[in-house]
């Protein structure tokens, strides 16, 4: 065999295991009762959960509870379900999450709390069409 091929060969050989590997940590979007019965079953890692903030009948978002030094807070998510759960955050709030339209929270559950590692907004446009008179 020539050294050309070889060498394709193992390359070949290396992205595939690659592939492999990173598969393993894909996760996909659950539903809060999903995310809590995967953990009860052991698959506690990287999960990810679609919702929004809580909303008063108003329209104003409640729930939001920041720690006394301001580092960490947590909140009231509903997924797509309706299924309202407390999340908890282990670092400061990022800016605009109160705007936030719609929130990805990922990580798993400790007892009843889900506790998030990443969180991921989706903010209101700025460049949305207006109407002009």
């Amino acid at each position: 065999m020539k050294k050309s091929h070889i060498f394709g060969i193992v390359v070949i050989a290396i992205a595939i295991l690659i592939i492999v590997s990173t598969a393993g940590d894909a996760s996909s979007y659950v539903t809060f009762k999903d995310a809590y019965s995967m953990s009860v079953n052991g698959k506690d890692n990287s999960i990810h959960v679609v919702g929004s903030l809580k909303k008063s009948i108003s329209g104003e978002i409640v729930g939001v509870q920041p720690t006394a030094d301001k580092l960490a807070f947590s909140f009231l998510m509903v997924d797509q379900n309706g299924h309202e759960q407390q999340v908890y955050y282990n670092e400061p709030m990022p800016p605009d999450f109160l705007r936030s339209e719609q929130v990805v929270v990922i990580g798993s559950y400790k007892g009843e709390t889900f506790i998030a590692d990443k969180i991921l907004m989706k903010c209101p446009s700025k460049y949305q069409e207006e109407e002009v008179k």
